[in-house]
């Protein structure tokens, strides 16, 4: 690995651009090293992982949106979109546009958590896109695979976005740039230029995860994809973008970051080294935001240990900054306290979902978040009894930088009525890599069959699990089974809605 200080310059300057994080992010993709059997086989379990929960929510009213969008812009030898077969294709930028808005709509697929928060499966849909209407094979897609998350990775250790109140979206744009960079074999100096305009426009403010958090939630990476197929599908056609745009006097460092006296050390493998960070990704077995992850595991474990919950006084989390900031009380916002509270604030209050948790001892995607479920009585008063705070020691373990350390959970104190206590604490999910129950391939298959079996004959499940697994060595325009299709009927909409503007003029 090769470490690069990275800080803002005055434009009298004049940073060379191989001294530009762009450039170094740019190199290393177009000369990555070969993608080593483990991080071949992990990412397969990703493309299963996404596969899984974007047919789960396939109806879902922001993914059928998304995909009306997407059939809006149809074209012959494009991409495919998940639920539809292969005789409906789109652009590829709609295609990664209502893909990845499927597999983000549950909250249910891999993440990275370290000086900032991450989804770098959200890559995966744009990649898999382009490499669909390019006509690429197996082998291709690994290294743009391995790629992303590499960059994906790197940049979420280097620099927090949301300390400066900014959407993990400003760390996917690029890393799904230089996969695609990397995918179709382009040199270090189109893939700079892509990078410089990805970066240029990805950067947005954590409204989206904030008070009444919205279905924009849900497109953001659709949105990063489209735009990184942009920038990479310009920057072919030899336009140039701002630089530096890391460095720069006027740069996203300089004012929507740290300014000029921060300084961030980003760690990328040098040209020629294998990619391996995926390795370090982790997904979820429960359909939350990742810190609840721990914690939903640990509240089934002491629930059977309570007794009755209406006999419960108070109930305290202590856990990292994070946790308590993001989906803790900490956050003070009191739509997660609401029962009429969306279902994405939902999913990022940590308050409901341990009282569901407590009292349902498990975890369901569709269940845990119905209405009449969040209007409750009794699910209610157990939530409103929850409070966190931050233990600085949690908040050390998060940000530890060794992997095997790292905790993402936290400590539960129960007080009854009685006076009575019961105590807990969880460090990582169980389906962590260190955690309780590791999740390999047949944990990420069967997950796929527990959210297809009802939509999915079992032919079709093997026939895609199989073509997931040896995905590598698929030939050239041969990946259309990487995006599986459900019966005829069952996906609404199939066809152009006539509700935008991008219908118009179809007929």
């Amino acid at each position: 690995m090769k470490t690069y200080d990275v800080k803002v310059h005055a434009s009298a300057a004049n940073l060379p651009r191989q001294q530009q994080l762009a450039w170094h992010i740019a190199e290393f993709a177009a000369h990555c090293g070969p993608i080593d059997a483990d991080v071949r086989e992990m990412i397969a379990c990703r493309i299963v992982d996404n596969a899984s929960v974007a047919l789960a929510a396939i109806n879902r009213a922001p993914v059928a949106a998304a995909r009306s969008m997407a059939l809006a812009h149809p074209r012959k030898g494009g991409a495919t979109l998940y639920g539809l077969d292969a005789s409906s294709r789109v652009d590829a930028e709609w295609a990664a546009w209502a893909n990845a808005t499927a597999v983000r709509e549950l909250d249910f697929h891999d993440t990275f958590l370290a000086a900032d928060y991450s989804h770098p499966g959200d890559s995966l849909s744009p990649l898999i896109a382009v490499a669909q209407q390019m006509g690429l094979d197996g082998a291709a897609l690994a290294r743009g695979a391995a790629v992303a998350y590499e960059v994906h990775v790197a940049l979420v250790k280097a620099i927090s976005l949301h300390k400066y109140k900014k959407d993990h979206v400003a760390h996917l744009a690029p890393a799904t740039t230089a996969g695609i960079g990397a995918m179709l074999g382009l040199s270090t100096e189109v893939i700079y230029q892509a990078v410089n305009q990805a970066v240029h426009l990805a950067f947005s403010t954590r409204q989206s995860r904030k008070g009444e958090i919205s279905s924009w939630k849900a497109y953001v990476p659709g949105f990063s994809g489209k735009l990184a197929i942009e920038c990479i599908d310009r920057a072919m056609r030899g336009e140039a973008s701002p630089s530096p745009i890391y460095e720069g006097e006027e740069s996203v460092l300089a004012w929507m970051l740290g300014g000029r006296d921060e300084r961030y050390s980003v760690s990328l493998p040098a040209p020629g080294e294998s990619p391996r960070q995926i390795l370090e990704t982790y997904t979820k077995a429960h359909s939350a935001e990742y810190q609840a992850q721990a914690l939903i595991d640990l509240a089934i474990d002491l629930s059977g240990q309570i007794g009755d919950l209406s006999q419960v006084k108070s109930v305290l989390l202590e856990t990292s900054h994070h946790t308590h900031n993001v989906i803790g009380t900490g956050a003070n916002d009191p739509q997660k306290s609401d029962p009429e509270a969306s279902r994405e604030t939902l999913d990022h209050s940590i308050m409901y979902i341990l009282a569901v948790a407590l009292e349902d001892r498990r975890w369901h995607h569709v269940d845990s978040y119905a209405r009449e479920r969040a209007r409750t009585p009794s699910t209610v008063a157990l939530w409103h009894k929850i409070t966190t705070v931050e233990d600085p020691e949690w908040t050390r373990r998060y940000l530890e930088v060794d992997p095997d350390k790292r905790a993402f959970g936290g400590k539960i104190v129960v007080t009854m009525l009685d006076g009575t206590t019961i105590v807990g604490e969880r460090a990582v999910a169980d389906a962590h890599p260190n955690g309780a129950h590791p999740w390999t391939w047949p944990d990420y298959a069967g997950k796929f069959e527990t959210l297809t079996r009802d939509t999915l004959g079992a032919s079709e499940r093997q026939a895609f699990l199989a073509a997931a697994k040896g995905f590598t060595a698929l030939p050239a325009k041969a990946l259309d089974g990487l995006v599986p299709a459900l019966p005829g009927g069952s996906v609404i909409p199939s066809k152009p809605t006539g509700q935008g503007i991008f219908d118009r003029g179809l007929d």
